[in-house]
């Protein structure tokens, strides 16, 4: 709920803190924020960019595919890796929350602790407002400065997202972790060629690494593949909801589908890399 959360947020235009009921929140300065009946707050200001924000379409997709259960051994690993190096102290925040799946999962191993979802895509808010009753979510540009406390959060999640470093470094507090979640080189390889996939880049682990480099410190890496058995209903939605949306013809999509043998057979690949702040004083 936003209101457990506001002890951990600050107003995006002058930084001070936020207070407020389930219509509106405000700061000290006169700063106010609307928020939407499916429980999310809105806190862009001037000109957003939301382009690349998931649509409804891409929401729906990456729900019915979620619920399926299909990367739940996905969730867990990441839930498990937060709670094993999570400091006792400090809330959950997830950069790129889409709709809290995973968040919830980290949660529900962190009893007590509340989490902050931010995402630019209102149709994924909607889902991560009412993901976990301790979840409390805003609309934003993750590239942009947080709306979030300096060294408030215990865990900041990335979960195929956008990585920006110096915020994730500013939030934290000194003994906190940082937790990404990336596809590894083989993800749905088995796709890729017959229905023309986006292909994972192969130097994705060292692009994360130059990335955090300044700011964080290695912890630990843990790779995860999942032996998948699909139907083409299930593979349509896993297909529409990532990346690939964006790049391939729909009708085209559905013939290739088509033609490929049921049950489809697919290894879904991702690596869990944990890193801890590094001190810059």
């Amino acid at each position: 709920m936003l209101a457990d959360v506001l002890p951990y947020l600050s107003c995006p235009v002058c930084g001070a803190d936020l207070a407020g009921d389930e219509r509106t929140l405000r700061c000290a300065a006169g700063h106010a924020f609307d928020v939407a009946r499916q429980g999310y707050a809105g806190l862009l200001t001037g000109d957003a960019h939301t382009g690349t924000a998931d649509t409804a379409r891409m929401v729906a997709a990456r729900v019915e595919f979620l619920d399926g259960g299909h990367f739940a051994p996905l969730a867990d690993l990441v839930a498990e890796r937060a709670a094993a190096a999570a400091p006792d102290e400090g809330c959950v925040l997830d950069a790129g929350a889409g709709t809290g799946y995973h968040l919830g999962a980290v949660l529900d191993r962190l009893p007590g602790r509340y989490g902050v979802a931010l995402d630019i895509s209102k149709h994924a808010l909607r889902r991560a407002a009412r993901a976990h009753p301790r979840i409390g979510a805003l609309t934003w540009d993750v590239w942009r400065p947080f709306p979030v406390r300096t060294d408030s959060v215990a865990v900041v999640l990335d979960v195929f997202a956008p990585r920006n470093a110096e915020e994730f470094h500013r939030v934290l507090r000194p003994d906190g972790i940082l937790v990404v979640a990336t596809p590894a080189a083989r993800h749905l390889d088995e796709l890729v060629g017959p229905l023309g996939l986006l292909t994972v880049d192969p130097r994705k682990a060292e692009r994360v690494a130059d990335t955090l480099q300044e700011r964080f410190a290695p912890a630990g890496t843990w790779p995860l593949e999942l032996p998948l058995t699909l139907t083409h209903a299930e593979v349509a939605s896993l297909v529409a909801m990532g990346p690939s949306a964006w790049h391939t013809d729909s009708a085209a999509l559905r013939g290739r589908i088509a033609a490929l043998a049921e049950p489809v057979r697919v290894t879904a690949a991702f690596e869990v890399r944990v890193f801890d702040s590094r001190d810059e004083s």
